[in-house]
């Protein structure tokens, strides 16, 4: 076994153990891990997958999550200026818990440019657009038809498309046909 491999499978017993319990941490696969940040009502996920060499070489950080989609870019590349400069420090050593915990210290001010109102300006902004360019279709009225129409189109319907009579056209009511013969007591 490798000297990088042996320190992956050591790193992951270790944040196994570390993270035991902490809703926030997410074992995606065997090479990639997800922690979930809170600051109040602000929060993101960073997703950090390691490559074949790490810790020798850097892991890759990703913030292209679907959970991060109101995330502005200046505050993503905010955090990976940050965690980015932090591995460059720990090259050589198993540095997913360090990073982490890096991002936890400095949450209140990495999110401190993430305020609400600019994701609502961007989203509404966004709306704007795709409405504009959003070319109205005309509604197709359904054809009203007349009493005389649906008249005739039923009766059409009751003869069938190849001149047929449905089943059962010239059956007789039984219980019609019943009281209209005599009825004879039995004796």
């Amino acid at each position: 076994m490798s000297d990088d491999a042996e320190q992956q499978s050591e790193e992951i017993e270790v944040l196994k153990s570390i993270y035991e319990g902490d809703d926030n941490f997410k074992q995606v696969d065997s090479k990639t891990y997800q922690y979930k940040y809170f600051d109040g009502d602000k929060s993101f996920v960073l997703e950090i997958s390691w490559g074949p060499t790490y810790p020798t070489e850097k892991p890759n950080f990703n913030l292209d999550i679907f959970y991060n989609q109101s995330l502005l870019q200046p505050v993503k590349e905010k955090i990976l200026s940050i965690v980015d400069a932090e591995a460059e420090q720990w090259l050589g050593c198993a540095m997913t818990y360090t990073l982490f915990e890096c991002l936890k210290e400095r949450l209140a001010e990495i999110l401190a440019d993430q305020t609400e109102e600019v994701v609502v300006a961007a989203r509404v902004e966004k709306i704007v657009i795709d409405d504009q360019t959003e070319q109205k279709k005309p509604v197709e009225k359904k054809e009203q038809l007349t009493k005389a129409q649906k008249r005739r189109a039923w009766d059409k319907a009751e003869i069938g498309r190849a001149g047929e009579k449905p089943r059962g056209w010239d059956w007789v009511d039984i219980v019609k046909h019943l009281s209209q013969v005599p009825h004879t007591p039995a004796s």
